[in-house]
């Protein structure tokens, strides 16, 4: 006789619960999202340029050596293109 929790081997109740549990994070996750878009229209709206506070916040996650890295490169290229700013 089959378990009522099993469905061809696969059991229905925790199933169920992770999904919820995704389910859940998801809408925290569409919040959170929602929240952090008003804060760059208020940044906007207080003259900031969120272009910019956008590549500001994505640098500031970089490991710093990484970060010091890919600037060296871009520098290279940059230079190699004739686009380097005369100092």
């Amino acid at each position: 006789m089959l378990d009522k929790t099993k469905n061809g081997g696969v059991e229905s109740g925790q199933l169920r619960a992770f999904v919820e549990r995704i389910e859940r994070l998801e809408e925290e996750k569409r919040t959170i999202a929602d929240d952090i878009k008003d804060v760059y229209a208020e940044a906007k709206g207080n003259g900031f340029d969120v272009k910019i506070m956008r590549k500001v916040v994505s640098l500031r996650r970089q490991d710093l050596n990484k970060r010091r890295e890919e600037e060296e490169i871009l520098d290279l290229y940059l230079s190699a293109l004739g686009m380097h700013a005369a100092a």
